[in-house]
């Protein structure tokens, strides 16, 4: 009788340690409709289950960071390049073999591959072509334009896109440049920012705002639900001399106190196959990290326009300086 339960209690706990080997948590700090489709795709092929713990990227780092070797977590996602890169000053993530993610370029991911590049945005104006008085605008800069007074929509200096867009401009063209420019869009906003991507696409294409900076696939999900909305892309800074597109990544790290490696190594190496990426190109509209890999056939061809030559991880390294500068305008 003991014998036999010496034996069922063996087989509960090797079931219970296998089912846990099987399994992943992911702490997201993408919106679930963008990430599920991938995850459920996964354990399609692979059988292993991923729970998935969403939130903002900063407060799931942060998350993190409090736990230590207490945590859960086997995988940390990202929508922004500067949280992956503190993460990584924090030593909270494992490295991974070059091997594993040999398909995504090497600015595209940290130096030591802690973290790996997903997807990427573009950092572009939205106008309302109703409008004719905003044609001018043909550079980020160009929205410090005392003209644009009233006419100009931003997101809250808080939000993590806005953030790394002012660090590649400052690393571009310097902070004083920089400074100028956010005092005068700070000036034609009046403390009137939004909270939302969307929110500014919705409002240029009302005729509420003439010309807003967002993430690119903001308008063209807007295009999709009001194909006749009277809006369009302008893909800023392309000049001989101008710095060219403002680009940031979504990223996934293994956690450092994982005690699911494998499953997590093979995790990171599903997102970053052509599968996974064609996954993530399509519902999500972004640029896949991986080289070769096609963007949604409405969204600008990858290479086909100029693009800021300031690599991801620099997003992290000077996030402080970033704060900083913004905080000295007092940016709403």
């Amino acid at each position: 009788m003991k014998s036999s339960i010496t034996l069922f209690v063996l087989f509960s706990l090797f079931t219970s340690l296998y089912a846990q080997a099987e399994s992943l948590v992911v702490y997201s700090g993408r919106k679930d409709k963008f990430i599920k489709p991938v995850v459920a795709e996964f354990t399609k092929e692979t059988g292993i289950k991923v729970l998935l713990h969403s939130g903002s990227s900063t407060s799931l780092l942060n998350k993190l960071r409090l736990e230590g070797s207490n945590s859960t977590a086997d995988l940390y996602i990202s929508n922004d390049a500067g949280n992956l890169e503190k993460g990584k000053e924090m030593k909270l993530f494992l490295p991974v073999s070059a091997d594993l993610v040999k398909g995504i370029p090497q600015k595209l991911r940290a130096s030591d591959n802690s973290w790996i590049g997903l997807s990427a945005r573009a950092r572009v104006l939205v106008v309302n072509t109703n409008d004719k008085s905003v044609e001018f605008v043909k550079s980020v800069f160009d929205l410090a334009d005392p003209r644009l007074k009233g006419k100009l929509g931003i997101t809250h200096s808080g939000n993590e896109s806005y953030i790394a867009g002012v660090t590649v401009y400052m690393e571009s063209v310097g902070k004083k440049k920089t400074r100028a420019w956010l005092a005068g869009m700070k000036e034609n906003v009046d403390g009137k920012v939004f909270n939302k991507h969307s929110k500014i696409v919705k409002a240029v294409a009302k005729g509420k705002r003439s010309v807003g900076l967002v993430n690119h696939y903001y308008i063209y999900r807007h295009l999709q639900k009001h194909p006749k909305a009277p809006i369009k892309i302008v893909l800023p800074d392309q000049g001989k001399k101008d710095i060219g597109v403002a680009w940031n990544v979504a990223g996934i790290a293994i956690t450092k106190h994982t005690k699911n490696k494998k499953a997590a190594e093979r995790f990171i190496a599903f997102v970053t196959s052509e599968k996974g990426q064609s996954l993530f190109a399509k519902v999500n509209r972004e640029y896949p990290a991986r080289e070769g890999i096609a963007a949604a056939a409405e969204v600008p061809k990858a290479g086909s326009y100029k693009v800021a030559p300031v690599a991801m991880p620099v997003l992290g390294q000077q996030r402080n300086a970033t704060l900083d500068l913004i905080e000295s305008v007092g940016m709403p």
